[in-house]
């Protein structure tokens, strides 16, 4: 695993960084490190990025986005962050640190956040996106720091700009490390409860304690959803018409699939090789999750039919590569990209 120091947290967008470019669709200017960034054999890094833990496309903007976990895992000091990459020319930029960032508190619409957030200590963990319109979207963030939360940004990246957006929050049980998450089509969402902060990963990974799906209505309360309970709750996505949930029980290698449109609510699951974090759609029909291997050499990237929960390993990396701590896999075209939540770059690789 790779621990992170302080050497890239000064790091920032456009202005600050002196190769920039606008190859991408949008037109989006970012900057780009000048560091060394070595290649392993099968699989190419862009090196920069702190903790990023999850990636999504973003839209058809060509764009990847991805979290930026703060250091409370690794033992450092690092503040959270949310990247956007240029795939076609690895260039890069911190959102929260551009001056296109800005907070407008929509506190009618999150009546129970008690305020802005705060930018100097936030972690941004699990992301999820949903197009408004072309280019325009909403953005949710799990975020641990000065609070407990998710967090909710607009993203815009019309008119050849990056911009986000802080409008508000929805603050969760403080005692609870909440991992990824879902937007529904109302506005709601479903997150996932990986572990008690008191207990840690031990207690999970041990059974002694055990997390839920957690939902969330415009207008409502946070909501334990009834029978949900798994080892670790982790990575979390759902069908397109809403009636299926998948999430990747970490604690216990498996992938589990909710369907809702039972009642009560019917489960099924499949054992996997590694221990699962994020879990994104890949292929039409097909999901990819990511993770440390149950061997314990290195990690590997997994696609699973929806339908009939078949598992098949599409590539990964023994525990000699630079690339450590797995935690979230995203196909663009043929290339599979890979992050984590303890590291200074993201990796990518041919689909095998």
């Amino acid at each position: 695993m790779l621990l992170v120091r302080g050497m890239f947290s000064t790091i920032f967008l456009a202005g600050a960084l002196s190769a920039c470019s606008q190859d991408n669709e949008s037109g989006i200017e970012l900057g780009r490190t000048e560091q060394s960034c070595v290649s392993d054999p099968n699989i190419n890094y862009i090196c920069g990025p702190l903790n990023a833990e999850d990636l999504l496309s973003v839209g058809d903007t060509g764009m990847i986005l991805t979290s930026g976990m703060n250091g409370t895992l690794a033992g450092t000091d690092i503040n959270g962050h949310i990247y956007l990459i240029n795939p076609l020319n690895e260039s890069w930029a911190d959102l929260v640190s551009s001056q296109n960032f800005s907070q407008d508190f929509n506190s009618s619409g999150y009546p129970g956040c008690p305020g802005a957030l705060n930018i100097d200590d936030f972690s941004a963990h699990g992301l999820a996106l949903k197009e408004i319109e072309q280019s325009y979207f909403d953005l949710y963030i799990t975020s641990h720091g000065a609070r407990e939360a998710i967090e909710i940004f607009n993203l815009d990246l019309r008119d050849n700009a990056a911009k986000l957006t802080w409008r508000g929050c929805v603050p969760l049980d403080e005692t609870i490390m909440h991992n990824s998450l879902a937007i529904l089509s109302d506005g709601g969402f479903i997150t996932t409860q990986f572990m008690t902060w008191a207990g840690g990963v031990e207690s999970a990974l041990s059974g002694e304690a055990k997390g839920s799906l957690v939902t969330w209505r415009p207008g409502g309360q946070p909501t334990i959803m009834p029978e949900s309970e798994l080892g670790g709750p982790n990575g979390i996505t759902i069908s397109e018409d809403e009636r299926y949930v998948y999430v990747a029980a970490f604690a216990t290698g498996e992938l589990v699939r909710f369907d809702l449109a039972q009642n009560p609510v019917e489960r099924d699951s499949v054992t996997l090789s590694i221990l699962p974090d994020n879990v994104r759609w890949g292929e039409p029909g097909k999901l990819l999750t990511a993770g440390g291997n149950t061997s314990g050499d290195g990690w590997s990237v997994i696609e699973i039919d929806a339908i009939t929960l078949e598992p098949s390993r599409v590539g990964g990396m023994g525990s000699d590569a630079l690339l450590q701590g797995a935690s979230s896999a995203l196909q663009v075209d043929n290339k599979i990209w890979v992050g984590t939540y303890s590291g200074d770059r993201v990796g990518y690789f041919l689909k095998e």
